[in-house]
């Protein structure tokens, strides 16, 4: 109970901070709800109007829900790739004496170093050659390249903090190294891969240089470079959808991070030991 009575002023201090954002998110969601009369701020009347794009695709542009499930493939796929290949290189890294295993820790932190729009030119001549310029599994396969050295590492962190008792009984009972591996030693990190699967899955729904550049497609847009596209016309602006569409695009990111914060704030807590 005292501990409570002693962080109420921090708690009050982050109340009023964070107040003039609540009430930013809170008057943007009314307005997209509401209609005012020009030169006034005060809406008069409720609609629906400017959500009409759930239902009525707008003239010239992709079906708002084809664009969703684009962004849900991309995310999920980026996030599934990461874990799996994170999963298993980090555990190699982590357990195993493999040659220039430093040198080779080394080179994932400078790769993960190097930002996304200094590879974009070869990233795009690549693709272009492999033939998966402006197709949805080109984006998902360099977006988790891109992820992947940061999910290495973290992941490398948590199977540190294993013991190594539990992988020296399951060998001594005679299993592989594999077996080890997926039914003693997986289980005791599942935060860490849960926290990488919804980390993983947030960066790829907020990504946008990628899929502007590479999947640029009407047919494989994401929700992203749809939205981005709502401001490129000066002459068709729309600032009612414009404002409709980012709460729809940033609904999924509040609703995950609401109910599964305490497992995202676990990516921090793997292990920094060998």
């Amino acid at each position: 109970m005292t501990g409570h009575l002693r962080s109420w002023p921090i708690v009050l201090a982050l109340s009023v901070a964070s107040a003039p954002l609540v009430l930013m998110y809170v008057y943007l969601f009314v307005d997209t709800v509401t209609n005012a009369p020009p030169g006034s701020f005060v809406p008069n009347e409720f609609t629906l109007e400017h959500w009409s794009f759930l239902w009525h695709t707008p003239r010239g542009r992709p079906s708002i829900w084809r664009v969703t499930l684009n962004s849900l493939l991309f995310a999920t796929s980026t996030a599934a790739l990461v874990v799996v290949i994170s999963s298993m290189a980090g555990y190699v890294l982590s357990r195993l004496n493999v040659p220039a295993r430093g040198f080779f820790l080394a080179g994932v932190m400078v790769l993960h170093a190097f930002p996304a729009i200094t590879l974009i030119v070869a990233i795009f001549l690549v693709l272009q050659v492999v033939g998966l310029y402006n197709t949805l599994i080109g984006v998902i396969l360099v977006k988790a390249a891109i992820d992947m050295p940061l999910g290495i590492w973290l992941m490398k962190g948590f199977y540190d903090t294993v013991p190594w008792e539990i992988e020296m009984a399951g060998i001594q009972d005679g299993a592989s190294r594999f077996t080890v591996w997926r039914k003693l030693v997986l289980p005791q990190v599942k935060p860490g891969i849960f926290a990488l699967a919804l980390f993983a899955f947030l960066l790829g729904w907020g990504e946008f240089i990628l899929p502007q550049v590479l999947a640029p497609g009407g047919d494989v847009q994401v929700l992203s470079v749809y939205l981005a596209s709502l401001i490129a016309d000066d002459n068709n602006f729309d600032m009612a959808l414009f404002k409709s569409v980012g709460l729809f695009y940033m609904a999924p990111v509040l609703i995950l991070f609401f109910f599964f914060q305490g497992h995202l704030m676990n990516i921090y807590g793997g292990g920094t030991k060998g």
